[in-house]
């Protein structure tokens, strides 16, 4: 079958726009304009097709993208214009012509050693760090290299600690305070109006080990939603993975927007250095204007301007051990 008659079938305004062979002259430079396009949200991703929130609709819309959109280039919370039938009737099929310039991204990478990047979630403002207090018991050093990733994209960090019926979480709102970090501690059955106000307003992303309860929170913030639900391994102390793909859900009322993600077991961040974490926090950025050139501003590094911030009064201890031990999680 020739390109011509393939191009015909899939019918995608697009598809004339394909690279010209070597014997053959572009027919027009001239783009689709996708004038009557309207405006959606990803809300997930499976396998080639989209899922999209139009605003003022409350059927989701299903959609493919257009071939002149590179292969990934399209993710969970993208703004996104379609074309096409997006009445979300079933059966039905939109096209994603354009994505919007986004306005934030989490990434992470499969280890520390590997140099591809894997976005997760755009446009978030929030990063939602699920930890149990038990069962599976916290990870400080995942907790640290989350926040990192979290400071790096510009999101605000929340730490939200479940199952506090099974162990105190003074420990460690004591060691993530020193941060200004928002610190929430939730146990099942329990009201919870404190998270639901730390999420208002917010398109938070929650992430998270596998079996601290992600699911089960997402179930009581959104009556009805049901996602699936699973316990932890007894002998490894590890969870079961019960969501495969992230997604976005709106909260009751308009109150903001929630990103499930998958379990995690590692988080690489081989995309991140030194000096871009260190931009993450404007009163440090500042303080390390003085430091000599090469510094990795750790407690091995002399003449540190950090270091002596602390000893003029310029800054907490405190603050700086705690920012030592994020920065030791990729460092």
């Amino acid at each position: 079958m020739s390109r011509r008659a393939r191009d015909a079938i899939t019918d995608d305004p697009h598809a004339g726009f394909e690279r010209a062979g070597r014997s053959s002259r572009p027919r027009t430079k001239e783009r689709p304009t996708y004038a009557d396009a309207v405006d959606g949200v990803v809300v997930s991703v499976d396998r080639g097709r989209f899922r999209c929130h139009l605003g003022g609709q409350e059927q989701p819309v299903s959609a493919i993208k257009a071939r002149s959109l590179p292969r990934g280039s399209v993710i969970v919370g993208d703004r996104v214009r379609l074309v096409g039938d997006t009445s979300g009737a079933e059966g039905t099929l939109a096209r994603i012509v354009e994505v919007a310039e986004r306005t934030t991204v989490l990434r992470r990478t499969a280890d520390d050693d590997d140099p591809y990047e894997r976005p997760i979630v755009a446009n978030a403002d929030q990063l939602a760090i699920v930890a149990a207090l038990a069962d599976p018991p916290p990870r400080v050093g995942m907790i640290d290299r989350i926040l990192v990733a979290a400071y790096d994209a510009g999101l605000e960090p929340l730490l939200v600690l479940t199952k506090a019926d099974l162990a105190a979480p003074d420990g460690l709102m004591a060691t993530y305070r020193p941060l200004g970090l928002k610190v929430v501690a939730v146990e099942p059955g329990t009201d919870l109006t404190e998270l639901r106000e730390a999420l208002e307003g917010h398109a938070s992303v929650l992430i998270g080990h596998s079996g601290v309860g992600k699911s089960t929170l997402v179930n009581a913030l959104i009556p009805g939603v049901d996602r699936a639900t699973g316990e932890v391994n007894e002998v490894t102390g590890r969870g079961r993975h019960t969501s495969t793909s992230a997604i976005a859900l709106p909260l009751p009322e308009g109150a903001g927007w929630v990103i499930d993600t998958p379990g995690i077991r590692s988080f690489g961040l081989s995309h991140i250095t030194p000096d871009s974490f260190v931009a993450a926090f404007g009163d440090l950025a500042e303080l390390v204007e003085d430091c000599p050139r090469g510094c990795r501003h750790d407690s091995s590094s002399p003449e540190c301007a950090l270091d002596v911030a602390v000893a003029d009064g310029r800054l907490s201890r405190e603050r700086l051990e705690s920012f030592r031990r994020m920065e030791g999680a990729f460092g």
